[in-house]
């Protein structure tokens, strides 16, 4: 449910651009408010499940995210719709940390990678069916059909959680770190909301006299006081800082990071190009990117057994290589009027990256955490993930405006030169306010009212050439932004043990 949400929501952009009357601000606010409050209080949400129980907390989880499903559905204005989404995320942060728990609990360290490959698979598959069931349903009944799914499949998980999920006893003598979670989680927000608002307020003034590098300042500011903080507790801090003495676990929750930046960050662009710039229904463009997740999906249980076998280091090196060659490809046949059919090549390339990271990496960061820290580490392992969606969702629609806003202007210029030259700067002036709303398929282009009649269906024909070009070349250009994180994201590899010199380990529960 929850990674379908991320995707599924990028294919109803369009949609909701068109159907609630906002800009692509506002529209990329319904994904990013969903992961700001899904990432910022997980660490607190994790250690719920140590203190309550992972099966509690879990349902809790569940009944929050369904609910709050309904409400976006019934959203009839953009405020409504991005408030629900919190909610919704918030009801993530819930359930998420408590699967990673759950199975580290019930399978020893030799079982725990064939769990964690049908833990990947069902990502992967969720993954396909993210975009085109979402095109699907996007076409057949509005982008409201995206909530409503979740409503029928929480209410179904439900029934089955409370006869499946076994209560694992919690201990109740731990304790909540409150200044640690108010510290997290205003850093994080604070950062994230200057990114995102950043471009919007031309980065200047945010609220008031406050700017936007100001706020993104006090964010860090705050996020070192809660590290240092962290190491100084004297009760139970809400990140244990020995767990970054374990390699592995600090090896995978970067390349974490590194994955959920990718995974988010590359959809929009994708979106755009696909249903914008080429004209393909929200079912079509779900269909050419849904092979690209097939791949992971079907890997996921060979590469989960795999990484209990040997060191995951090459694997993850591989993968992350594969994706941003894959997506290398992609950029480059990302043009206007270029065929769909070929994006195909680097779609699978970066689908095949995946399958080689989504299911050794959760097993490279818990393989060797110690029993009593596995609540925290499960909390700090998927809040690096979502930290990383956050920061590729805000990162990416923030580059994507700009670059859309430049790419249209450039295009808009080139074509007002096949017009008569006195309409030639009203024309690209007005292509140039419409960005907002065309760029993701919202708005019909507006023409200047100095047209003459004879004149329009040419400039029409221009106009429509010049934004799709633009958008084309617009997604191009931010897919840069996702590639380079990606190679970034090769040396945080370096602390995986290889073979020949892991560790003799003694898992803790069957010792």
């Amino acid at each position: 449910m929850i990674v379908v949400d991320v995707s599924i929501v990028a294919v109803a952009v369009p949609a909701m651009v068109r159907g609630l009357d906002a800009g692509l601000t506002s529209v990329v606010w319904v994904t990013s408010a969903y992961l700001l409050a899904y990432a910022v209080p997980m660490l607190f949400t994790s250690r719920l499940g140590d203190r309550h129980g992972p099966r509690r907390v879990f349902l809790a989880g569940l009944v929050v995210f369904t609910g709050a499903s309904l409400g976006s559905a019934l959203s009839g204005d953009i405020g409504t719709l991005i408030a629900a989404r919190a909610v919704q995320g918030f009801g993530a942060a819930l359930l998420t940390p408590q699967t990673l728990s759950l199975i580290t609990h019930l399978y020893p360290g030799g079982e725990r990678g064939r769990a964690m490959g049908v833990l990947g698979g069902v990502s992967g598959l969720a993954t396909v069916t993210g975009p085109l069931l979402g095109g699907v349903l996007v076409d057949g009944l509005g982008w409201q059909g995206i909530f409503y799914v979740n409503v029928l499949v929480g209410a179904a998980t439900l029934a089955l959680s409370l006869r499946v999920i076994p209560d694992v006893r919690p201990d109740p003598t731990h304790r909540f770190d409150i200044p640690g979670i108010l510290l997290s989680g205003t850093g994080l927000f604070l950062i994230v909301f200057g990114i995102q608002n950043g471009r919007t307020h031309d980065w200047g003034r945010l609220i008031g006299p406050v700017t936007v590098f100001q706020t993104i300042a006090a964010g860090l500011l705050l996020l070192a006081v809660f590290v240092v903080s962290q190491g100084r507790a004297r009760a139970e801090p809400l990140v244990p800082l020995d767990l970054f003495k374990d390699r592995g676990f600090r090896s995978g929750t970067l390349v974490t990071a590194v994955l959920g930046f990718a995974m988010t960050g590359m959809f929009l662009p994708l979106v755009v190009h696909l249903q914008s710039a080429l004209g393909l229904t929200p079912t079509q463009a779900g269909l050419l990117t849904a092979p690209m997740a097939l791949v992971p999906a079907v890997m996921a249980p060979f590469t989960g057994r795999l990484s209990d076998r040997v060191s995951a280091k090459y694997l993850l090196i591989a993968g992350l290589s594969g994706m941003a060659s894959g997506l290398v490809l992609v950029a480059l046949r990302t043009g206007p009027g270029t065929p769909p059919w070929q994006l195909l090549p680097g779609l699978l390339l970066t689908g095949l990256g995946m399958g080689l990271v989504l299911v050794p990496v959760n097993n490279v960061a818990m393989r060797t955490v110690r029993a009593e820290l596995r609540g925290a580490a499960s909390g700090v392992f998927f809040t690096g993930r979502q930290l990383g969606s956050v920061l590729g969702s805000a990162a990416v629609g923030v580059l994507l405006q700009a670059r859309i806003a430049a790419r249209v202007a450039d295009a808009a210029n080139t074509a007002a030169q096949r017009l008569p030259a006195r309409y030639r700067a009203d024309f690209a002036t007005s292509l140039r306010g419409t960005a907002e709303t065309s760029q993701a398929g919202g708005g019909r282009i507006r023409l200047p009212d100095s047209l003459p009649a004879r004149l329009l269906p040419q400039a029409q024909d221009l106009a429509a050439r010049a934004v799709q070009a633009g958008l084309a070349r617009a997604a191009a250009d931010t897919l840069v932004l996702v590639i380079a994180v990606l190679l970034l994201g090769v040396p945080a590899t370096v602390g995986v043990p290889v073979p020949g010199r892991r560790p003799v380990l003694v898992d803790p529960d069957t010792a």
